[in-house]
């Protein structure tokens, strides 16, 4: 018997602590999740990158879906004073998420972070728990050094234009489509990040590529999964496989794409593996709950409404 068609969850807006977060729900008729996820985005960008693809998608596969925009991007505060944002102040936006959802939620929040936002994310996870964390594209514990040589040695043009986007300077629509997208795009895709795309912290810049890298424990560490991408021209294949060796785990590099896997053609694909990897988590922690002798099983709470 086929699945029924559910409504697709619409995003919504709420401000956080002075920080904006975006949400998407799953519809009423749903299987809800008690884990719900929380994505953080990579530099120059903000919560809206994950607004058009997959918080709607995970929220449609039951997982209460949030996005933070981090200090300074976005709609959040902190704009004034970007360029002085430390990782450290980034790390702190996730605590302050974290930290919400734990009050509406039975289970903490699944962490999903893509580029800078991974490195976030493995900051974040050095003095605390998460029942999973998925790295797409992320910037490796090794730091952004050997990124930038890489692109200097394979594009120095592309290198330059992407300096020219730090200094405050014009978005250019094929730099766009040269840095994050190797498929297919249409004009308009290109068009939203040209708009949307901002300046970044020079703090958080030198923050991962030299005075604040990561440095996670086995003890620490949760389940992981780390994603890359075949023809990723910012975080290439061999720092995500570089990534993967550091935490003794498989790379799961999607053939034919880019930086930019939240828009890619082939986004579903990303979105599936990191599904399933997330309801065999999910399972697990519920035979867990299930079982008689485990005595932290909490009572379920509301879905938030607001």
């Amino acid at each position: 018997m086929p699945e029924p068609v559910l409504p697709h969850p619409t995003v919504q807006h709420h401000t956080l602590a002075e920080r904006e977060l975006l949400f998407a729900l799953p519809p009423e008729n749903a299987r809800v999740r008690p884990m719900p996820l929380l994505f953080i985005h990579g530099a120059f960008a903000a919560a809206w990158m994950w607004a058009d693809n997959f918080l709607p998608w995970f929220a449609g596969q039951g997982y209460p879906s949030y996005a933070i925009s981090l200090s300074g991007h976005g709609k959040s505060a902190g704009g004034d004073d970007l360029d002085h944002l430390a990782i450290a102040d980034y790390v702190e936006d996730v605590e302050i998420a974290v930290a919400w959802l734990q009050e509406r939620y039975p289970r903490l929040p699944a962490l999903i972070g893509h580029s800078m936002g991974g490195f976030v994310l493995q900051k974040y996870l050095e003095r605390h728990r998460a029942p999973a964390a998925a790295l797409l594209c992320a910037v490796p514990p090794q730091g952004l050094l050997l990124s930038q040589f890489s692109l200097l040695a394979r594009k120095p043009g592309l290198l330059m234009e992407l300096n020219n986007i730090l200094r405050g300077n014009e978005v250019k629509l094929e730099t766009v489509r040269e840095a994050l997208f190797a498929q297919p795009v249409d004009r308009a895709i290109l068009r939203r990040f040209g708009e949307c795309l901002q300046l970044e912290s020079q703090r958080a810049l030198w923050d991962m590529s030299v005075f604040d890298l990561p440095l996670l424990t086995a003890d620490s560490r949760p389940p992981l999964l780390v994603i890359g991408a075949e023809k990723d021209e910012l975080v290439p294949a061999f720092l995500v496989q570089a990534t993967a060796r550091t935490y003794s785990l498989e790379a799961h590099l999607f053939k034919g794409m880019g930086h930019a896997v939240t828009h890619e053609q082939d986004w579903p694909r990303v979105a599936e593996k990191v599904r399933d990897w997330l309801d065999e988590i999910q399972r697990t922690e519920d035979r867990k709950v299930a079982d008689p002798s485990n005595r932290l099983m909490t009572e379920p709470r509301l879905v938030p409404c607001f």
